[in-house]
């Protein structure tokens, strides 16, 4: 089952095909991040990953 790797919570193949970047990675999930700022989220700590 897919995870988040900022925060290791489990997340649905669905959710992963979705906010996954190119390399497969998730940095944000709804666990984490607010739901209206998941992709906000993703965004901001892939850029310090």
């Amino acid at each position: 089952m897919p995870e988040c790797d900022y925060c290791g919570e489990h997340v649905s193949e669905q959710f992963e095909r979705v906010f996954a970047d190119e390399d497969g990675r998730l940095f944000a999930c709804p666990g984490c991040a607010a739901n209206a700022g998941i992709a906000e989220a993703a965004k901001e700590r892939a850029k310090n990953a």
